[in-house]
C-alpha cells in the first residue's frame, strides 16, 4: 500500500473529524445525520493515520509531494 496523501490533507481531514465529533458531543448534530458524519470522521482519521486513501487510487490522485 503505497502512501498517497500528503500532510495538508490529511490535517484537513483530522480537523473536519473532530468538528464532528464536537458537533455530536455538544448535540449539534443528531440522528442517522449524525451516525453517517461519525462514521465519515472515524474513517478520516483512520485514513490520515495510515496516510493512504483507497478513493485516490482508481483515479490516479495523490496529494504527496513528488519525491
Amino acid at each position: 500500500m503505497k502512501q498517497n496523501m500528503g500532510l495538508i490533507d490529511r490535517v484537513i481531514r483530522i480537523l473536519i473529524a473532530v468538528v464532528v465529533v464536537v458537533l455530536f458531543f455538544v448535540k449539534a448534530i443528531s440522528g442517522i445525520l449524525a451516525i453517517i458524519l461519525l462514521i465519515v470522521a472515524g474513517i478520516f482519521i483512520l485514513t490520515s493515520l495510515i496516510s493512504f486513501c483507497p478513493l485516490y487510487v482508481p483515479f490516479g490522485l495523490s496529494s504527496r509531494k513528488k519525491e
